[in-house]
């Protein structure tokens, strides 16, 4: 099986910082692709920022400039360095990993438990 595993998370003020951590592990052939999404309170969740195998990256209009998404590929590993954050930025942060198990199989979608990031006014 493939786990997921968030980190990172915590409580920082306005236009403070945080890099949060994320780790796929497990049954792996390959990783097409990692991201980041959020949900905060009474919202659905949404994409903050994604990047591809080809380092291809893509932001939501909100995070642009703010956020930067890296990959470690030998470690299967993803990162977010999150900057200049807001009391908007609080939500729980999911990351995704896009994997292909084994060369037999299609590329599945793999979420992590979450790690929670609130931002005081």
């Amino acid at each position: 099986q493939v786990q997921v595993v968030e980190s990172g998370g915590g409580l920082v003020q306005a236009g403070g910082s945080l890099r949060l951590s994320c780790a796929a592990s497990g049954t792996i052939f390959s990783i097409d692709a990692m991201g980041w999404y959020r949900q905060a309170p009474g919202n659905k969740r949404e994409l903050v920022a994604r990047i591809t195998s080809d380092d291809n990256t893509n932001y939501a209009d909100s995070v642009k400039g703010r956020f930067t998404i890296s990959r470690d590929n030998a470690k299967n590993t993803v990162y977010l360095q999150m900057n200049s954050l807001k009391p908007g930025d609080t939500a729980v942060y999911y990351c995704k990993a896009d994997v292909r198990p084994m060369v037999t199989m299609r590329t599945y979608q793999f979420w992590g438990q979450g790690t929670q990031v609130t931002v005081s006014s």
